[in-house]
């Protein structure tokens, strides 16, 4: 029988912590983000974590706020700027964020394409998405109770029946 080091063990435990923590602290906003992203941003929906797209996207999306999602979220230049500055910083990195190859280069990246996205919501039911209260994939808000905290965990979700999740 193979024997293992103790500290080859306590080194892949801390490794599966620190990446267990790494995950759950990329859906949060990171501490003390301008005051504008939260003014500006979380007026329409809630203030997503840049960790969630990659700086490329953000700043697709920051050149664009003229036709946000349908919107017009227009800003002056110094605000739009700090803005995109913060996102850029904090955006996120590699395949989990990478969005959805884009069907015409006037699309927006959107973050409900990204793998990550993705394969956490592929056992919601297609009607859930159309729900009066839903309305949309990125309206976080409807079903995950604590999102604008930045908590996304299972048993904090409540359907829009009423009903939780893990029930």
């Amino acid at each position: 029988m193979k024997t293992v080091p103790i500290g080859l063990c306590l080194l892949v435990a801390t490794s599966m912590l620190c990446t267990a923590a790494a995950s759950a602290s990329d859906l949060r906003v990171p501490a003390n983000p301008p005051p504008a992203y939260l003014a500006e941003c979380g007026s329409c929906h809630v203030a997503f974590p840049p960790s969630l797209l990659m700086a490329d996207d953000w700043k697709r999306i920051m050149a664009r706020l003229d036709k946000h999602y349908g919107d017009n979220a227009s800003l002056d230049v110094p605000t739009r700027e700090v803005i995109e500055g913060f996102l850029v910083k904090q955006a996120g990195q590699g395949r989990r964020v990478a969005s959805a190859p884009l069907a015409k280069p006037t699309d927006l990246p959107r973050l409900t394409t990204t793998p990550w996205f993705v394969r956490k919501h592929h056992e919601v039911p297609r009607a859930v998405w159309s729900h009066a209260k839903v309305k949309t994939p990125s309206n976080c808000v409807a079903c995950h109770t604590r999102a604008g905290e930045g908590s996304y965990r299972e048993r904090e979700i409540v359907m829009p029946n009423g009903q939780r999740w893990e029930d």
